[in-house]
């Protein structure tokens, strides 16, 4: 028996512009309802529900229900990678306009892959967590006892992401900064305690976060990394 893999259904899945609106806004790894997805990609219902029928079908995503309304996701945070990855060899949609442009910019400097953090927000972490030691690198992550031990003194559930049923790190390509950023089930836990510590905070539409005042000055106290709107390392 062979042992190639048939590309051609998932290509097939990707080859609808609506449907990589549909990825694109829910790699973040949020839920989100079928009328919202048909907005932003400027499609009818019908023409939604077809297209949603077409990933899910596929494997890329999962469709709960919820009464009368329907939410989709990402099916796993494979998915995710998978994607993030395949975005580093697309082109760029092109962003007409000041807004689009902005947003684009946003969503490079910080955003959620799935449950982890990307963009130049995730590389400039996970750089200076690798020149502290506190993950080999530069190109696979692999936790260190001095990591376990400053991640878990920030308020990272270190223990629970070992526990997870899941690899606990792993370097994911980043599609905007061609580089890997941290994942896995310590990435997202890191992630979470962004969240929860109000470091960032989510945009209201599309996946880019914000990262707040407070995150600023937390990361460059702890690692003298200075994250000012375009999230550049210090020199």
């Amino acid at each position: 028996m062979s042992r190639d893999r048939d590309f051609t259904r998932l290509g097939k899945a990707l080859s609808a512009p609506a449907r990589s609106v549909f990825l694109n806004l829910l790699m973040d790894g949020t839920r989100r309802p079928a009328g919202e997805l048909a907005r932003a990609a400027g499609v009818g219902p019908s023409t939604a529900s077809e297209h949603l029928g077409v990933l899910c079908d596929a494997g890329l995503l999962v469709c709960e229900a919820h009464g009368r309304h329907r939410c989709y996701s990402l099916a796993a945070p494979e998915v995710a990678a998978a994607l993030e990855a395949l975005g580093a060899l697309a082109d760029a949609a092109p962003a007409p306009g000041y807004r689009a442009s902005r947003q684009a910019e946003q969503l490079a400097a910080a955003r959620f892959c799935y449950d982890h953090l990307a963009g130049r927000l995730g590389i400039v972490l996970a750089d200076a967590w690798v020149r502290a030691g506190w993950l080999s690198g530069p190109d696979e992550f692999t936790l260190t006892d001095a990591g376990m031990d400053g991640l878990h003194g920030i308020g990272v559930d270190v223990h629970g992401a070992i526990r997870a049923r899941r690899a606990t790190t792993r370097a994911c390509l980043d599609w905007t900064e061609r580089r890997p950023h941290l994942a896995g089930a310590l990435g997202a836990a890191v992630g979470k305690r962004f969240l929860d510590a109000g470091w960032v905070t989510r945009h209201r539409s599309g996946r880019g976060l914000n990262v707040t005042g407070a995150g600023r000055e937390f990361v460059q106290g702890a690692w003298g990394v200075d994250l000012p709107g375009s999230v550049r390392p210090r020199a």
